[in-house]
């Protein structure tokens, strides 16, 4: 029977107030590849990461995740791993990896890493060994192997699609097929399979030895499959974007409700460690049955998803947040909030983009079609990362975003390296566009990125992002995230944790308090609105003298169209 609603399960013993450092943290993502490169190969590596720790201190978050830096031959972006307890060359070694470690909590900060469970690389040694042995032998039951359909088995055993483009289904010299939900070059593993459940366990043993702080699921909702015959064709609704969720109940392979069974178990092992671990699963399914993979037994967080896609729009702001507040706290949780990562186009231009704009053909375009327009785009993000950090729960920031950086659709043909340019006949460009390396400094080689060039081309004049050209400069994305995640640390202990008050507002306008010391207004009318007049600025998107034109020391005045404004509540001590 399919677990449509959130059921009660294992209470939650109570923890020690460290422990649940998780519940309320802002955690910086990490893509290794793109953040710096110590050694000059163009490639970012884990010595990089830790040279630049003291930008995520200084910034104030409380946490960084790292995208895999395992062995891989890089058909995706390290999301093809070869192997699980090894770092690969490109980006250092486990000593590398230890000294990381050791940095980043000397600074107090946390570190999560990625674990990728669904699939494999094709050149993992598991999956050479299944290519060289028979049909129906163990070695190939770590996977999924089918025959055919068709008299000679020569049409794929369902119509299921690669999320990459193309169908989910790869036939071998021998004339079986095996499936893979993204590339062919990533062989889904067969979670019905003891030793697959035996190897990523010691997987989690060895980096929770190695002492690192939480994990962060790949493809959660993908790993059980039901592939009981005859398969079910799916009519290609398994080709929804990444992160959305699927289409229809009982999907084959998606959100099946077999993979709770996985994340109980797994949540055993973290809560054996001391203090106990935590793990966030990146899970694209509905509202209504995202809470089932963060109760008490199971995992911490998981990705919303929703607030990254919301349009710009109050009443949907308002919709997402009461959802994904009450889904959270149906089993004793906060949510997460996101606005980019490395699978989607960058939220600065998102927001700068018509509202239901095509992001595929947009990028298709090289970003022409239509013309983004960038000032919007960059107040709304502005405002955008002020709500985000006055809501109840953890934020999720990707790297670049406190810099602004805008997507870069334009990469020519030669220079993508996304599986999916390939595997769509070369029709979507896919997400190197929010990839391309950090910029540090204003000149140089790669902007400081590293001492070479850079694996993905950086546009020119990328420097003016730079942290070096926004440091000091009080009206740059830098220095807004500093202020803004200095107050969200100064205020988050009298906040009251899930609690949030809505306040009556002005059509198009956001208004909330958080406990005693915060309250957030947020403009999406399109015209100026006014601030309460005895409430207190502490800090507005765009500087108080565009923001809140009029404001002084006790309030007042108008708060500009797409702006927000975190205030004093009227009332409240100084």
């Amino acid at each position: 029977m399919r677990e449509d609603t959130v059921t009660a399960s294992t209470p939650q013993k109570p923890a020690d107030a460290a422990d649940d450092w998780w519940r309320e943290a802002v955690v910086y993502q990490v893509y290794v590849p793109s953040f710096a490169d110590s050694d000059g190969d163009s490639m970012g590596d884990l010595r990089g990461v830790a040279e630049r720790l003291g930008h995520l201190a200084g910034l104030g978050v409380d946490a960084l995740w790292l995208t895999p830096f395992y062995r891989s031959p890089w058909a995706d972006g390290g999301y093809d791993v070869s192997d699980y307890r090894d770092v690969d060359p490109r980006h250092g070694t486990l000593d590398d990896f230890r000294d990381l470690l050791a940095r980043a909590h000397a600074y107090g900060l946390k570190v999560i890493v990625d674990i990728v469970p669904n699939h494999c690389s094709d050149q993992h040694p598991w999956f050479a060994e299944a290519l060289a042995s028979p049909p129906g032998s163990a070695a190939r039951d770590r996977f999924h192997f089918r025959t055919g359909r068709g008299p000679d088995g020569g049409e794929p055993p369902a119509d299921w699609r690669s999320k990459f483009g193309g169908g989910a289904w790869t036939r071998t010299a021998d004339g079986q097929w095996y499936m893979h939900i993204f590339a062919a070059e990533q062989p889904d593993l067969n979670w019905e399979n003891p030793e697959v459940r035996a190897e990523f366990e010691r997987t989690l043993r060895f980096w929770l030895g190695l002492g690192v702080d939480g994990f962060r699921v790949d493809v959660a909702h993908g790993l059980r499959k039901d592939l009981a015959p005859p398969l079910r064709d799916t009519l290609g609704n398994d080709a929804a974007p990444l992160n959305s969720p699927p289409e229809g109940d009982d999907h084959p392979f998606w959100d099946r409700d077999e993979v709770h069974e996985i994340y109980r178990s797994w949540r055993k092992i973290l809560d054996s460690y001391s203090p106990p671990r935590i793990a966030v699963a990146e899970a694209g399914v509905s509202a209504a049955r995202l809470p089932l993979y963060t109760r008490p037994d199971e995992l911490h967080q998981a990705f919303n998803f929703f607030h990254l896609r919301c349009p710009w729009d109050a009443a949907s702001f308002r919709r997402v947040i009461d959802e994904s507040l009450d889904g959270a706290r149906s089993v004793g949780t906060l949510p997460t909030w996101v606005l980019s990562n490395h699978d989607v186009v960058r939220h600065t231009t998102r927001y700068a983009l018509p509202e239901g704009t095509d992001l595929t053909a947009w990028t298709a375009s090289d970003g022409r079609e239509p013309a983004p327009d960038t000032a919007l785009g960059r107040r709304r993000a502005r405002a955008a990362a002020l709500l985000t950090l006055a809501l109840p729960g953890t934020a999720y920031l990707y790297q670049g975003e406190e810099l602004g950086l805008p997507e870069v659709p334009d990469l020519p043909p030669e220079a993508l390296r996304d599986p999916m340019w390939e595997r769509t006949g070369r029709t979507h460009k896919g997400r190197d566009g929010c990839r391309v390396p950090l910029p540090w400094q204003r000149s140089g080689p790669s902007y400081g990125f590293g001492p070479g060039g850079s694996w993905l081309p950086q546009p020119e004049g990328w420097g003016e992002h730079s942290a070096e050209a926004q440091t000091g400069d009080e009206g740059s994305f830098l220095e807004l995230y500093r202020a803004a995640l200095r107050l969200r640390r100064a205020v988050r202990g009298a906040a009251k944790g899930e609690r949030l008050e809505w306040l009556t507002g002005a059509d198009g306008e956001l208004a909330f308090r958080r406990g005693e010391l915060l309250e957030c207004r947020v403009n999406l009318s399109g015209r100026p609105l006014p601030l309460p007049a005895d409430a207190v600025p502490l800090l507005t998107s765009e500087g108080r003298a565009d923001a809140a034109d009029g404001a002084g020391e006790r309030g007042g005045g108008m708060l500009a169209p797409d702006t927000a404004v975190w205030l004093r509540p009227p009332g409240t001590a100084g």
